[in-house]
């Protein structure tokens, strides 16, 4: 499961970025994907940059409906939120991890990294880099042999990046981003019930 090599499958997101979130499911098709994390089906379809700018424009950064990207990587399809955290759901990566695994990866400007994993439906692994790392889930050592090579140690502060390193290294997770012509699955996520909020 650990990867090998100079290049970092989420690399692209080491860089300046604000905010993002990260779906990912494996084992399921992009448009699968997006339908269980409750995308609004009339906004669904393949485009490029330029059409998900036309089609979007200034709502691509919204939080309560938020413009979702995906692709696929080896055996893991992803979900690009760039203005929202619906991935982060856990109502949301139940229905995403049911029958597969799913990892949800959040940043923000904070800053703040949130890492989920969950598998059959249930959340397996969760925490956040706001505190001192204390892991929580059905499992929360689970992941405990990649973590703590990577100084994500409970009771401490996480480095910079941990949580990109994790996933590279506990599941292979890489995202390769569209070129300019390339169409990929998008869409906009419907609100979250408020129950879910």
């Amino acid at each position: 499961m650990k990867r090998t090599g100079a290049t970092r499958g989420l690399e692209y997101f080491r860089a300046d970025m604000p905010l993002y979130t990260l779906t990912f499911a494996k084992s399921l098709p992009p448009v699968e994907l997006l339908t269980r994390m409750g995308v609004d089906p009339e906004t669904l379809a393949l485009r490029d940059a330029m059409s998900l700018e036309e089609d979007f424009g200034d709502t691509l950064l919204d939080d309560d409906e938020p413009v979702v990207t995906t692709g696929t990587d080896g055996a893991w399809s992803w979900a690009w939120e760039q203005g929202g955290s619906h991935g982060l759901d856990d109502g949301v990566l139940s229905r995403v991890s049911y029958g597969t695994e799913a990892v949800a990866l959040h940043h923000n400007e904070k800053p703040m990294d949130w890492f989920k994993y969950a598998a059959g439906g249930g959340l397996v692994v969760d925490f956040h880099t706001l505190q001192p790392l204390k892991p929580a889930g059905e499992d929360p050592r689970r992941l405990e042999a990649f973590m703590r090579p990577l100084g994500l140690v409970p009771g401490e502060s996480a480095p910079v990046h941990g949580v990109l390193a994790l996933a590279e290294d506990a599941f292979g997770l890489r995202v390769t981003p569209a070129g300019d012509d390339e169409e990929r699955w998008s869409g906009s996520l419907l609100p979250l019930p408020s129950s879910e909020a």
